[in-house]
């Protein structure tokens, strides 16, 4: 449906999702514009399409991602705003900052064009992220096709937009927390001896499967975590020290403070 879809700004998360959206969407003409010239060029190269001024972009591609910050979104939206305003066609704006709503960036950009919003994380990179994705003013066949053409990246799943900001708490800050854990985990083995590199990998390995395991069977986090937990064994002694030291508190209030700080970020 997106035969020409455009990328402005082509950082970490717009060359992830570009990939995903040259494998959703073979046949689709892509086209990369960036405020450093040779990253455009690169991903253009790598992903067999055109690097352009984010001028043409606007002006001709149906579906344009607009991969800013916040704060830099008025001003690439006033830039861009006369050639959007001077398109006869139709054409969906698709938005990845967080906290600015749809509403946000039709203002932004003067326009009641169809906006999408989307929330991706960056295991996207490797076809396991996530990413939530909402609509104002676009039609249920572009929001399937949308969804069509990043589903290479991994979980494609469309949400109230009054829910994006928690989503985004969870999965896009998530891998960071999850990070944070899995070093954690590693450092623990090395403290009792393993080599660096078996203990990240074994914690890498280990939280990939437990993840999976959930996901599979749909068992409850607690199910597993039951599992392992034999009468009197090492395990609950490590369960019991991570609840005495907050682990279980402190992932809550990480997310909470990202979300936060994601509504923050929506009314500056």
């Amino acid at each position: 449906m997106y035969q020409t879809i455009g990328f402005i700004g082509t950082g970490t998360m717009g060359g992830v999702l570009a990939r995903a959206a040259a494998q959703g969407s073979p046949a689709s003409q892509l086209f990369f514009a960036n405020r450093t010239p040779s990253k455009a060029q690169e991903l253009a190269a790598e992903l067999h399409g055109q690097a352009v001024p984010n001028e043409e972009i606007a002006k001709a591609c149906t579906l344009i991602f607009l991969g800013v910050k916040p704060q830099m979104m008025a001003g690439v939206l006033a830039e861009l705003g006369p050639a959007l305003a001077g398109r006869e066609d139709r054409f969906v704006l698709a938005s990845m900052a967080a906290g600015l709503t749809t509403q946000r960036i039709r203002e932004l950009a003067g326009l009641d064009c169809p906006v999408i919003r989307l929330m991706p994380n960056t295991p996207a990179a490797v076809g396991m992220g996530v990413i939530q994705v909402c609509g104002l003013g676009a039609s249920q066949e572009e929001l399937d096709a949308f969804q069509a053409l990043l589903a290479p990246a991994g979980l494609v799943d469309p949400v109230p937009e009054a829910l994006i900001d928690a989503a985004s708490a969870v999965s896009g800050c998530g891998p960071a927390f999850c990070a944070l854990f899995l070093e954690a985990l590693a450092d623990g083995g090395v403290a009792c001896g393993l080599p660096r590199t078996k203990a990240l990998a074994y914690a890498a390995q280990t939280m990939a499967g437990t993840a999976q395991l959930m996901l599979q069977n749909g068992t409850h986090p607690g199910v597993l975590k039951d599992a392992v937990c034999s009468p009197g064994g090492s395990t609950i002694q490590g369960v019991r020290a991570l609840e005495r030291t907050g682990v279980r508190s402190a992932a809550f209030e990480a997310v909470i403070a990202a979300f936060e700080k994601t509504k923050e970020l929506g009314k500056q």
